[in-house]
């Protein structure tokens, strides 16, 4: 180890001013069996930093065929080793120059044990989380209705909170908000997806008896509402169903729902898709409006990321395609996208592609950096920038 003297010699040796440096001066030396495979180094921002003093963990989440990201409570993290060119050690106990005082009054050697060394590091970049894969596990056995008298319920490939959170890559609260995006509910204590012609059932129940029951739209009686619907389908079923489609609200101690116009219209409409490869444009119109509640308007703009219309075909044509079914890979959904069309105007593809964007990016950006524009009769059109395989 070195010695205050030596340490001097070497200052001089360098023609470096003693007085010009920290009083306290570090000696470094390795200790016994030290390994650059045992320590990893992750770089935290500032709100991650004050996660983890705050004694919160971060989660690595990521099946073996995955690539692994890091969640905290309610973001996701995209994981990339960087490499650097300056050897990082870990010193415990070392102080960095702004937590050290100039309060000794001569220079003194400070020994400190050098316990690993890593030439890389953890980078992390927010993300969108992976939640694609949430509706295809849940599909495994979606909830159908309980079970009629004499049959067993399924009761396999169900999964609770903490088996998705295990599966599936996102946060805690990010998988949540997508939970009640899809319209899953938790049954026996198991999160399941409703089969889509049973919430298109238990729809309809909900719609008739608010027309037979003259009410408003605007003002469903939820406690009515279940002991009517009681004898056809569970009461939590029910009510499930009005808060998927509908607003919740209280007027007098009553709790009362008002329907979302378009979420129901767009619900029937899937269902009038859902079955047909391709559907004749005014007919379609004719049927929805024909099959939507009284007193309800379809509208195209209803169905943005769900379904396509064609206008260039003859007769005009609309067709199922649900933004939810698209690959989460950037350049993927692009090309598929072409493949489907050959070109796109902004208005039509930007309800496929908004998902895409990271924080701060604009739809503009990405169509920028993956498509290349044109004027087609007067409009602005985006089509590939390289060949796609049709």
């Amino acid at each position: 180890m070195r010695t205050l003297e030596e340490v001097q010699a070497t200052l001089q040796i360098a023609k470096l001013k003693e007085e010009e440096l920290q009083k306290t001066i570090y000696c470094l030396s390795f200790g016994e069996n030290v390994s650059s495979a045992d320590y990893c180094l992750m770089e935290l921002d500032d709100t991650l930093c004050k996660h983890i003093e705050a004694g919160q963990s971060l989660v690595i989440r990521g099946d073996t065929d995955e690539r692994a990201v890091l969640c905290s409570g309610d973001k996701t993290y995209d994981l990339k080793i960087a490499d650097t060119s300056n050897l990082l050690l870990f010193v415990p106990g070392c102080r960095t120059p702004d937590q050290l005082t100039n309060s000794q009054e001569s220079t003194h050697v400070v020994h400190k044990q050098i316990w690993g060394f890593c030439n890389s590091y953890w980078e992390l970049k927010k993300q969108r989380p992976k939640l694609k894969k949430l509706k295809t596990v849940l599909m495994e056995n979606p909830y159908e209705g309980p079970a009629l008298g004499g049959q067993q319920e399924n009761t396999e490939n169900r999964y609770t909170m903490q088996d998705l959170l295990d599966r599936i890559q996102s946060s805690e609260e990010e998988l949540k908000i997508h939970l009640e995006t899809i319209h899953a509910c938790q049954i026996d204590g198991y999160w399941r997806v409703l089969d889509f012609d049973y919430e298109m059932k238990l729809l309809g129940h909900v719609t008739q008896l608010v027309d037979s029951e003259s009410w408003s739209f605007n003002k469903v009686p939820l406690q009515t509402s279940l002991e009517e619907l009681a004898p056809l389908e569970p009461k939590e079923m029910i009510e499930h169903c009005l808060d998927c489609y509908g607003k919740r609200f209280t007027e007098n101690d009553n709790v009362f729902y008002a329907l979302h116009e378009d979420k129901v219209c767009r619900g029937t409409a899937l269902l009038l898709l859902q079955n047909a490869v391709k559907f004749n444009l005014r007919e379609f119109q004719e049927v929805w409006q024909q099959s939507v509640p009284e007193g309800m308007s379809t509208r195209l703009d209803q169905l943005k990321s769900v379904a396509l219309v064609d206008r260039a075909s003859r007769p005009e044509t609309i067709c199922l395609l649900r933004v939810e079914d698209l690959s989460e890979d950037t350049l993927e959904r692009f090309n598929h996208l072409f493949t489907l069309r050959q070109k796109w105007t902004e208005d039509d593809i930007t309800p496929y592609i908004q998902d895409l964007c990271g924080e701060k990016q604009t739809t503009g950006a990405l169509l920028t950096k993956y498509a290349r524009s044109s004027m087609q009769n007067g409009i602005k059109v985006f089509n590939s920038r390289r060949p796609v395989a049709t």
